[in-house]
């Protein structure tokens, strides 16, 4: 059985990220891309369709689920990119961010936490992939790439030849697909890169082989297949191991950035806790966390991901320390300063009143409560109140009041 849709190849992407691509370069690309986009779909309609009457529809079901939702989250890409094109109104700033989508990370939806040692060999490209492992962000590039190796998984193992592809064409994008493999493995590291380095060389082997065999006429149909398959799922591993390298290393940093802010914000509120505790009596008594109890960043993902949740965790009980100890001191430097304002409004009310001295009996003893450190703020309160009750009731009983109450 042929497919009727040509077989979709993602094209090269232009620049690097941050870069300003130049419009041209753009403009070949995304026309690239749109034509890639509309043929994978129509190839994953194929695809679908051929797997649901396939013997073993079930076990395909994962593959094609995943390809189509990373064929969504390029598709969804592709759009924001084109709206940012904006039919090639575009200056510097538009490029860039242009650049940004193409090269930045988005959310395929395929798992994080694959493994990359081959787990999974029995099984179809999606395994290990699939739902309930997390996604992974990785960049617009690597997302057609996987497009292409699901895809060619799926033709291979529902045994589809491409329609517009012969097995000459099928050895070349095969050579293709290793020297994808080989620069992947050059960014491996020192612990994984041996085990990659053997991996590509055994496709390769074989690729020449398939190769040779075909120039001398041999059958080699029922072996590119398989090969096909092991080249996308190696390719598959490296890609979402870089990602998942990527994104650990961001953890790591963002965790160690993180522990830096919180060790100088520990110190400041832990300063600020004693400032309030020596100055004002009714302190609150909450305890201020020390980030450096933690212990150092750790780099395994399980134990990053607890001491990150324990970062959150610190980073929350200092913004409710700070808040309180803040609190205390301001409503300390409120009543000082209503006390004052008072006092100013006393002195045009007191002369018409007759209550000057009362007023400035409560002030005084106001001013003493406040030079006594730390600062009762209970009774301070209660003179402040005091004063503002005393000072409203002197301002509506003036000379009038009293020579009304003298004919009553």
């Amino acid at each position: 059985m042929t497919l009727r849709t040509p077989t979709a190849v993602a094209p090269a992407p232009p620049g690097r990220i941050g870069s300003s691509i130049p419009a041209a370069e753009l403009l070949a690309f995304l026309d690239a891309l749109g034509t890639w986009r509309d043929r994978r779909r129509a190839e994953l309609d194929e695809l679908d369709h051929a797997a649901l009457h396939a013997p073993d529809a079930d076990a395909l079901s994962a593959d094609v689920v995943l390809s189509m939702a990373v064929w969504k989250a390029v598709s969804d890409r592709y759009e924001l990119i084109l709206l940012t094109w904006d039919s090639g109104r575009v200056g510097p700033t538009e490029t860039e961010r242009i650049s940004t989508l193409i090269w930045g990370g988005l959310d395929t939806g395929v798992g994080a936490r694959s493994g990359a040692s081959g787990a999974d060999a029995g099984s179809g490209l999606g395994h290990g992939l699939g739902a309930g492992t997390g996604s992974l962000a990785v960049s617009l590039p690597e997302a057609c790439t996987l497009s292409d190796a699901l895809a060619a998984t799926l033709r291979a193992k529902l045994a589809l030849d491409p329609g517009d592809a012969d097995l000459a064409a099928r050895l070349r994008q095969l050579r293709a697909q290793v020297e994808r493999i080989n620069d992947l493995v050059a960014r491996e590291p020192a612990i994984s890169r041996n085990e990659a380095i053997a991996r590509h060389h055994d496709l390769d082997r074989r690729v020449t082989d398939l190769a040779e065999r075909s120039k001398r006429g041999a059958d080699v149909g029922g072996l590119i297949g398989p090969l096909e398959i092991d080249a996308a799922r190696v390719e598959r591993d490296l890609i979402v191991g870089s990602a998942t390298r990527r994104e650990r290393a961001a953890d790591v940093a963002r965790a160690r950035t993180l522990r830096t802010e919180l060790e100088a914000e520990g110190a400041a509120v832990r300063a600020l806790a004693d400032r309030c505790v020596a100055q004002v009596q009714q302190a609150p008594r909450l305890g201020v966390p020390d980030v450096t109890a933690l212990g150092p960043v750790p780099n395994t993902p399980a134990e990053l991901e607890k001491y990150l949740t324990r970062l959150d965790a610190v980073r929350r009980a200092l913004g409710q320390a700070q808040s309180a100890y803040g609190a205390a001191l301001e409503r300390r430097d409120e009543l000082a300063a209503r006390l004052d304002a008072y006092r100013v409004k006393a002195g045009s009310v007191a002369r018409t009143s007759g209550t000057t001295e009362d007023l400035a009996e409560l002030y005084r003893r106001g001013r003493e409560v406040l030079k006594a450190e730390p600062v009762d703020l209970v009774r301070l309160q209660a003179l402040v109140a005091a004063y503002q009750t005393y000072l409203d009731t002197s301002g509506t009983v003036g000379p009038a009041g009293r020579a009304t109450g003298g004919t009553t």
